[in-house]
């Protein structure tokens, strides 16, 4: 039995240990990427980013039609530091880790921040981990998980899959050239999970949102494809009302987007589970994107 209880004890040490070695990993690579972001240093950003993610932050660039690579940097609000958050978990699994924390995650746009997720995303290079994302988890419309997280119940980190890595390296998407519409891509998905993809290039997910990404390879004439695939998350009512739009922007000064795409459900409104649409730019959408 001393024995049993001895070999217990080392197998959580160890557990205990490898937990805080990849944390600190982590958070190591997360502060590299954060500090190269806030200097502008675009040869740090790129060492420490992983591959595919530096693909697409290029192709989002120039899909819409912004200098490459100074745009990099022109974001709308710093990225949060990981001090003042409470450490929740860190978990690897293959190539992949993510590693999430809860608390007032201050992206520095003034105010008081109240108490939200942060789930961050790595995967493995020949020198170690590289970052790959933050999801921002507003849990505004969670009250019961905001309040679990607090107490740190951890229910909703270990029902929620996006919150833990799954050993999958996205692939590296092909490189975008030349654009001829920008388009984004918006949604408000309050309590679900919305993936979006358009014309088979453009892949776009958002949790419990409301916001707007702009399509890699935007829009082109004549028909456009959207997919679409909506499942409500742990916390939601499945209730709740939901927007997907497509806008088309122009590039010419003072000319006002155009709403080329909308599925809308009201509040109590059954959504569709998956579907696939199509929206049609024409000539005289056109000419309005071009000033005439």
């Amino acid at each position: 039995m001393k024995g049993l209880i001895f070999f217990l004890t080392c197998a959580c040490a160890t557990t205990a240990m490898a937990q805080n070695e990849l944390r600190s990993s982590l958070e190591t690579t997360y502060a590299a990427w954060r500090e190269a972001m806030i200097r502008k240093d675009g040869s740090a950003w790129n060492r420490v980013t992983a591959e595919h993610r530096r693909v697409e932050v290029r192709n989002r660039i120039l899909s819409a039609k912004k200098p490459f690579p100074g745009s990099v940097f022109e974001l709308p609000a710093a990225p949060p530091s990981l001090q003042g958050l409470t450490f929740l978990q860190a978990l690897e699994k293959g190539p992949t880790a993510k590693a999430a924390y809860f608390g007032k995650v201050d992206f520095g746009i003034g105010g008081t921040p109240s108490d939200n997720l942060l789930v961050l995303s790595f995967v493995r290079g020949n020198a170690g981990w590289l970052y790959d994302t933050a999801d921002f988890v507003n849990l505004s419309a969670l009250p019961k998980v905001r309040k679990e997280l607090a107490a740190g119940d951890l229910k909703y980190l270990k029902e929620t899959p996006e919150t833990k890595p799954d050993g999958k390296v996205p692939s590296t998407p092909i490189a975008v050239q030349a654009v001829k519409y920008v388009a984004k891509v918006y949604v408000f998905c309050p309590g679900r999970e919305v993936q979006v993809q358009m014309n088979k290039i453009s892949r776009h997910r958002f949790a419990n949102a409301k916001e707007a990404e702009i399509v890699n390879g935007g829009a082109v004439d004549g028909p456009n494809e959207i997919q679409y695939t909506i499942k409500k998350l742990p916390g939601g009512t499945g209730k709740e009302a939901m927007t997907i739009r497509v806008y088309l922007l122009s590039t010419v000064p003072g000319v006002i987007p155009i709403k080329a795409f909308e599925y809308q459900i009201a509040a109590g409104e059954k959504p569709k589970a998956s579907n696939t649409e199509n929206f049609i730019v024409t000539q005289e959408t056109a000419a309005k994107l071009q000033g005439r």
